[in-house]
C-alpha cells in the first residue's frame, strides 16, 4: 500500500465527506417477526423458531412493540412518520441468513427527513441531515475458527449461532455529511454517541456499544473543493466504539488521501476494522441497491400506524438527552465547559446516579472526573465499566462528611471498590480505615513530632502558623494518613503553647 498521508496535510488538501449509517438493536421481548425470545448470550442456536430460520411454511408477523420503538426514535430524530409504508426482500446470500434475503424496508421506510444536531467538545454545534430510519431484522452470527484473528482469512472453519436472527433492528441512514473538515473524525463519533444517549433515553434498548447492541457502519470520501462531486466512498462495516470510530475515519482519510496523490482512484467497497492497529482492510466491493434485487414482502401487510397513536407516542416521548442537559446545567451549577468535560467522559449518568443518592453534584464530579476516570484511563476502559455504581460513591461521600474518614482515605477506599472488595462502609470498617480521633493515640504521635523537630516548633512559637505542615506529614504516617487533621491541629497547638 501507499505510504499514509499525515492527517493534517490530507484534511488540508481534500474535503472529506462522511455518511453513517447505525443499526439500534431494540430491546423487544421477542423478535421482529416471529415469537422466539430477543435475549442476549443465550446458548447457540436455542432462541429460535421456523420463522427465525426461514423454514418452509412458516409465516412471519410484524412485532407492534418494534413498530412502536421505531416510531419513537424516528420521532426524537425530528422525522416525519409515513402513514403506509411496507417491508421488502433485500436477496443475498450469506451463511448467517437462511431465507437467502433480509426482511428490510426499502422505498417505504416508516421513518424520513430528519436532522439530529450534535454536540462537539468544544460546544459547537453540528447538524447531522437525516434521511431515513428504517426497520428490519437481524441476521446470525458467524463464528470463525481456528485463525489467528478471528476472522474468516486463516479460519479452518466456521460455526454459526441463529439466535440473533430475526432481532429487531431500526438501521439510521444519514444523507452525505459535508463540511467537517478536520474535524470528521469527531464529528463522526459524537454522532453515535449523540444516538447511543437518545437510544438509552427513549428506552428502547440497552445500547451497550460492546454487545453489538448499536452498530456503526462509516462511509467516507474525499474531493479536491467542497465545490467538487462527491467523490468515490468506501464503507468501513460494524464498527462499535466512539474511539474506533475515530481512527477509522482518520484512517480512511490518510488511506485515500495517499491513492488520490497517487493518481491512482478509491475502490467502492467495504472494509474491515482493526482495533489492534487501527486500520481498515479490503472486504468486498461494495453492491448498489439494484443487485440485491428488492421486492415487497408477500407475507407482510402493510404497517400504516395512525395519526392518533404517533400523536400518543410523540407526547410519551420522554426527556431527550440535550433537553436533560440543559436542566442540569442549571440545577447543579456546572459551567458549559464541566457539562461537556462530564459528557465527554461519559459520567453524566454515573454522577446523576450518585446525586439521586444523597451525593452533591460537585462532590459526585469530583469522584467520577478525578479518581475514577484517571482509573477508566489507565485501563483503557469506559467509566461505566468499571463497575462502580452512583450508590458507592455517594456513600464514600458520605463516609468523608460525617468525618469518619478522610479525602486520602477515601481514594484508598475507593481503590477497592473498583477492586470488587464491596462497598465502601464495609471496605473502612472491615480494614480499620476509619480516622483516628483518639486524643492518646494523636497526643504520642503529636509529642514525637514535636520532639524529633525543635526548629519548627520554633518557628510556630514565633508566629508561623504554616510551619504547622510541617509536623502533619510525620504524624499523619505514623498513623497510617488516619489522623483527624483538626484535631491533630489542636493538639500541636496545646502542646507548643501550653
Amino acid at each position: 500500500m501507499t505510504e499514509l498521508v499525515d492527517f493534517a496535510d490530507a484534511a488540508k488538501r481534500y474535503d472529506p465527506v462522511l455518511g453513517i449509517e447505525v443499526h439500534v438493536e431494540l430491546g423487544t421481548a421477542t423478535k421482529m417477526f416471529d415469537g422466539a425470545p430477543n435475549i442476549f448470550a443465550a446458548e447457540p442456536n436455542t432462541a429460535i423458531t421456523p420463522v427465525s430460520l426461514g423454514l418452509p411454511g412458516s409465516l412471519p408477523v410484524v412485532n407492534g412493540k418494534a413498530v412502536e420503538y421505531a416510531i419513537k426514535i424516528g420521532l426524537a430524530l425530528n422525522c416525519k412518520i409515513a402513514e403506509k409504508c411496507r417491508f421488502a426482500r433485500k436477496q443475498y446470500f450469506y451463511p448467517d441468513l437462511t431465507k437467502n434475503f433480509q426482511t428490510s424496508q426499502y422505498d417505504e421506510p416508516i421513518a424520513y427527513d430528519g436532522y439530529l444536531d450534535v454536540e462537539l467538545e468544544d460546544g459547537e454545534i453540528f447538524r447531522v441531515e437525516i434521511e431515513r430510519a428504517h426497520m428490519e431484522e437481524d441476521a446470525g452470527k458467524n463464528t470463525h475458527i481456528g485463525g489467528a484473528t478471528g476472522r474468516i482469512q486463516g479460519a479452518t472453519h466456521s460455526l454459526v449461532d441463529y439466535n440473533r436472527a430475526g432481532v429487531p433492528l431500526v438501521e439510521i441512514v444519514t444523507r452525505p455529511i459535508p463540511g467537517a473538515g478536520e474535524r470528521a473524525p469527531e464529528v463522526a463519533a459524537a454522532y453515535v454517541r449523540t444516538l447511543r444517549d437518545i437510544f438509552r433515553a427513549l428506552g428502547v434498548s440497552e445500547a451497550r456499544m460492546e454487545r453489538g447492541n448499536v452498530r456503526a457502519d462509516i462511509n467516507v470520501s474525499l474531493r479536491e473543493t467542497p465545490e467538487s462531486p462527491l467523490g468515490t466512498r468506501t464503507e468501513t462495516k460494524n464498527v462499535n466504539s466512539f474511539r474506533s470510530i475515530e481512527r477509522a475515519v482518520t484512517f480512511e482519510m490518510r488511506r485515500q488521501a495517499a491513492i488520490l496523490d497517487a493518481g491512482e482512484k478509491v475502490i467502492q467497497e467495504t472494509r474491515h476494522f482493526h482495533e489492534e492497529d487501527g486500520q481498515t482492510s479490503s472486504g468486498r466491493e461494495k453492491s448498489d441497491a439494484e443487485d440485491y434485487r428488492y421486492f415487497p414482502e408477500p407475507d407482510l401487510v402493510p404497517v400504516a400506524p395512525s395519526r392518533e397513536w404517533v400523536e400518543e407516542i410523540r407526547a410519551s416521548l420522554p426527556e431527550l438527552p440535550a433537553q436533560r442537559r440543559r436542566r442540569l446545567i442549571g440545577e447543579w451549577g456546572f459551567s458549559d465547559l464541566e457539562m461537556r468535560d462530564v459528557i465527554n467522559a461519559g459520567a453524566l449518568d454515573l454522577i446523576e446516579a450518585t446525586v439521586a443518592e444523597g451525593a452533591s453534584a460537585q462532590a459526585a464530579r469530583k469522584w467520577w472526573m478525578g479518581e475514577l476516570a484517571r482509573t477508566a484511563k489507565e485501563r483503557e476502559l469506559e467509566l461505566e465499566a468499571l463497575g462502580v455504581t452512583g450508590g458507592q460513591v455517594a456513600e464514600l461521600q458520605k463516609l468523608v462528611d460525617e468525618g469518619k474518614i478522610n479525602d486520602k482515605i477515601a481514594k484508598r477506599v475507593l481503590a477497592k471498590v473498583v477492586a470488587g472488595e464491596g462497598d465502601p462502609a464495609k471496605i473502612v470498617e472491615a480494614e480499620g480505615l476509619a480516622v483516628v480521633s483518639d486524643d492518646s493515640v494523636l497526643t504520642g504521635a503529636v509529642e514525637q513530632a514535636i520532639a524529633d523537630n525543635p526548629d519548627v516548633v520554633e518557628k510556630i512559637k514565633g508566629g508561623k502558623m504554616q510551619a504547622i505542615g510541617a509536623l502533619m506529614g510525620p504524624i499523619m504516617k505514623a498513623t497510617r494518613g488516619q489522623a483527624d487533621a483538626g484535631r491533630v491541629r489542636e493538639i500541636i497547638l496545646e502542646k507548643i503553647n501550653g
